[in-house]
């Protein structure tokens, strides 16, 4: 006889399971941080590692190759971010230099307009240092561990990608025990749609940072911009960070310009260049590489950022996308949850206007090249 809860208990039990997800998801987060981020990359690297695989290499040396290539790349990136840091801090006289000047016209125009007394100099370059100082001090332990759980991330992460990679056949093996026999073809169905949509995500992601950067730097170089391309690839980075990072990253070299230059005109210029980049991005590069595969709404990614943020800080904003268009997978496959598949997905997919239609358009493009690609191999 079947049991019949009311609709309230069920809504309840969900509430109560969610809170209690927040709860281990950050009490846990040394563990499942890594964890997450090594299933992304896992993720990313399958098809690699099945070519590798099909050269009749093994499996553990497929895994390796794999995982050291995408290493070289994060280093040779890490290196050189950090070569154009430190050439940057040779910059650091003349923007304080500038700096001053800026602040003193500052407040000539405020004691002209408004009529408010300029503050000392030297009282407020003391404050500055003073509370410098004292972030220092309060810094210098959080840094020593954060710098130790940095590099336990960096050698955790790979051990935990090979693993994801090695024993996949027999994790999901272990998943089919809890699946009757005559519905893991949908299991499966849905497994693979996962690894579509997360492949689809990174490394679309990957190619649209890598023409952002060179957009970005083209446009920095074009006005004369120091360290353009540092800035240029620095602010493509950041668009990892869906919403948020690309204004971090066009805000940085646009007060740097202010500082190094002291002309309002080239830091203005420098945030157009940054709108309309972000523009060509939003409405061209992203639809046309990623496509709809990622359907997700941004009202409903914008509250996944905001979410990851609170429980995993800056890594949650990161992988709050993955993880929120793997959820509306899930919720499209299992029945009683395609009501909430449907509230996240864009509002694109459902209802055909001329932004479908442009990304049919690029899709019906992709496929195309796709396919004659096929035809000459």
């Amino acid at each position: 006889m079947e049991i019949k809860l009311p609709a309230y208990f069920k809504y309840t039990v969900i509430l109560l399971g969610l809170l209690l997800l927040m709860y281990v998801l950050e009490t846990f987060k040394p563990v499942l941080m890594p964890l997450a981020f090594a299933g992304l990359f896992a993720l990313l690297l399958l098809p690699i590692t099945r070519k590798l695989e099909m050269w009749r290499l093994p499996r553990a040396i497929a895994i390796l190759c794999s995982l050291i290539l995408i290493i070289i790349i994060l280093v040779l990136l890490i290196w050189f971010l950090s070569s154009q840091l430190i050439s940057l801090t040779s910059e650091l006289e003349t923007i304080e230099e500038n700096f001053d000047k800026l602040l003193a016209n500052v407040q000539e125009f405020l004691y002209h307009k408004f009529g408010i007394v300029p503050s000392n100099k030297g009282e407020l370059i003391r404050t500055a240092i003073g509370n410098v100082r004292e972030y220092a001090t309060s810094l210098v332990g959080g840094t020593i561990s954060t710098t130790t759980g940095a590099l336990s991330l960096i050698t955790i992460i790979p051990i935990f990608i090979f693993c994801f990679l090695y024993y996949r056949d027999h994790l999901q093996q272990f998943m089919f025990r809890f699946v009757a026999k005559d519905r893991r073809s949908n299991i499966m169905q849905t497994l693979e749609n996962i690894q579509r949509v997360v492949q689809s995500y990174i490394s679309g992601l990957m190619i649209v940072i890598i023409i952002v950067s060179i957009l970005n730097s083209i446009g920095l170089l074009f006005l004369g911009i120091k360290y353009a391309i540092f800035f240029g690839v620095f602010a493509s980075i950041l668009t990892i960070i869906p919403y948020i990072g690309i204004l971090i990253g066009s805000m940085l070299p646009a007060l740097f310009t202010l500082a190094s230059t002291g002309n309002y005109i080239d830091a203005l210029l420098v945030i157009g260049v940054f709108t309309f980049v972000q523009f060509l991005e939003g409405n061209f590069i992203t639809p046309f590489i990623v496509g709809s595969k990622v359907s997700i709404n941004p009202f409903a990614a914008i509250v996944a950022l905001l979410i990851g943020g609170e429980v995993w800080g800056a890594a949650g904003m990161i992988i709050s996308i993955p993880v929120i268009a793997t959820i509306k997978v899930i919720f499209d496959a299992y029945e009683p949850m395609q009501p909430f598949g449907f509230l996240l997905a864009d509002i694109d997919d459902i209802k055909t206007g001329p932004s479908s239609r442009f990304k049919k358009i690029f899709d019906n493009l992709r496929d195309k090249a796709k396919r004659k690609g096929k035809e000459n191999a």
